[in-house]
C-alpha cells in the first residue's frame, strides 16, 4: 500500500514508519525537520519531504498516489513561539492534510491526538466519553483537530482518531530522559505525595494499534485511547526506573506549591532569551495531574492488546539510552 506518514521522522512518527517499511509497503514521510532517524529511513527507501504541513502545495505534491494517511504532525513543545502557531499547525495543517486526503480519495485517514484533551481526569480511570478539558494551548488544538476530523467523517472519509496515553521507548529523545538521569544519581525528587496515577504506552505497542488500523473497517469513525494496560503512581515508576537501571531508589518528598510557581516564573524567565526553561507548568503537571484510562473500547473493537508491559519498557528504554550515551553527564538529547 502507497502510505504516507505526516510527522514521520519524529519519534513516533519514525518508528511507524519503520514498521510500515518493514511489512512492504511504500511509505512516504512529510516533516517540518529531518530528525534524529532520517538516515536510516533514507537507507530504507523511504521517500522524505522536508516541509511543513501548512504548505498546502507540498501536501498536495506528497498525497499523489497515496492510499492511506497516518497523521502524527504536530506542534509540541515548541520554543518561543506564539499560540498562533500552534493553532496553524494543529488545526488548520490537520484541514490542509485530510482536505488533500479526501480530494484525492485516500481509503482511510488516522489522526493521533492526545490523551490531554481530556486533561485531569478527577475520577480515574477516564475513557473516551470523559469530558473533554484541556488544560494547555497544545492539547486544546490537538482536539480542535480531531474536530476537523470529525467534520470529514461526516462528509464521507473513513477516519480513525486516536488518543495516546504518554508515549515512551527506545527512540525518544527526551520524555521519560530527566526520569533515568535523577533515577541514575540513586535519589529522585518527589513534589507532592507520589500517588498521581501515571498512564504510559511504550511505542511498540501504540505502533500496534496504528498496524491494527490499517485494516479498513477497523475503527472507521471511531475515536481511541491507545495505552499500556496498566497506570501507575509516579513514585512507582520512578521505582521501577531505578530497577531498569539496576539501582535503588530514594524518593525525597517535597511541597509541591513552590514548584508550581517555580515553574511559571522559569517560563516567563527565559522565553525573551529564547531559552528552554529548566521547569515549566506542563513539567510541573506531571505531578499533581492524574492521568489514567481504560483501554477497554480500543480492546473490544480494534483488537488492541498491548504487548509490552512497563518493567520490560523500562529496561529496553534504559538500554537504548545507554547506548547513545544520553545518561552520560552533560549529554543532552538532540
Amino acid at each position: 500500500m502507497n502510505i504516507l506518514v505526516t510527522g514521520g521522522t519524529g519519534f513516533t512518527g519514525s518508528a511507524l514508519v519503520m514498521r510500515l517499511s518493514e511489512l512492504g509497503h511504500n511509505v512516504t514521510s512529510v516533516d517540518y525537520k529531518k530528525g534524529i532517524c532520517f538516515g536510516e529511513l533514507e537507507e530504507k527507501g523511504v521517500k522524505l519531504i522536508t516541509g511543513s504541513i501548512t504548505d498546502a502545495a507540498l501536501v498536495e505534491n506528497a498525497m499523489r498516489g497515496i492510499e492511506f494517511v497516518f497523521h502524527l504532525a504536530a506542534a509540541f513543545r515548541e520554543l518561543d513561539v506564539s499560540n498562533e502557531y500552534y493553532y496553524d499547525v494543529n488545526v488548520e495543517g490537520t484541514r490542509v492534510v485530510i482536505e488533500s486526503a479526501f480530494r484525492h480519495g485516500a481509503k482511510k485517514f488516522v489522526y493521533c491526538s492526545t490523551q490531554g484533551v481530556h486533561g485531569h481526569i478527577a475520577n480515574p480511570p477516564g475513557d473516551e466519553s470523559s469530558p473533554i478539558t484541556p488544560e494547555d494551548y497544545y492539547q486544546e488544538t490537538k482536539y480542535g483537530g480531531e474536530l476537523i476530523v470529525q467534520e470529514y467523517i461526516k462528509k464521507g472519509m473513513n477516519a480513525t482518531i486516536m488518543r495516546p496515553t504518554a508515549i515512551y521507548g527506545p527512540g525518544d529523545p527526551g520524555r521519560f530522559l530527566m526520569i533515568y538521569k535523577w533515577a541514575k544519581k540513586g535519589f529522585f525528587p518527589m513534589f507532592g505525595n507520589g500517588r498521581t496515577f501515571y498512564h504510559p504506552v511504550y511505542i511498540d505497542n501504540l505502533v500496534d494499534a496504528f498496524i491494527i488500523a490499517l485494516e479498513l473497517e477497523k475503527g472507521k469513525g471511531g475515536t481511541y485511547i491507545i495505552g499500556d494496560e496498566e497506570y501507575l503512581p509516579i513514585e512507582d515508576l520512578v521505582v521501577k526506573t531505578g530497577k531498569a537501571l539496576g539501582i535503588t531508589i530514594k524518593v525525597v518528598h517535597l511541597p509541591l506549591l513552590p514548584l508550581v510557581v517555580a515553574g511559571h516564573v522559569c517560563e516567563k524567565a527565559c522565553k525573551p532569551f529564547r531559552i528552554p526553561p529548566p521547569i515549566f507548568p506542563r513539567r510541573v503537571d506531571w505531578y499533581r495531574q492524574v492521568r489514567a484510562f481504560n483501554i477497554d473500547k480500543a480492546k473490544q473493537e480494534l483488537g488492541y492488546r498491548p504487548k509490552v508491559g512497563i518493567d520490560e519498557g523500562l529496561r529496553r528504554t534504559a538500554e537504548w539510552y545507554k547506548q547513545k550515551g544520553y545518561l552520560d553527564k552533560g549529554k543532552r538529547a538532540n
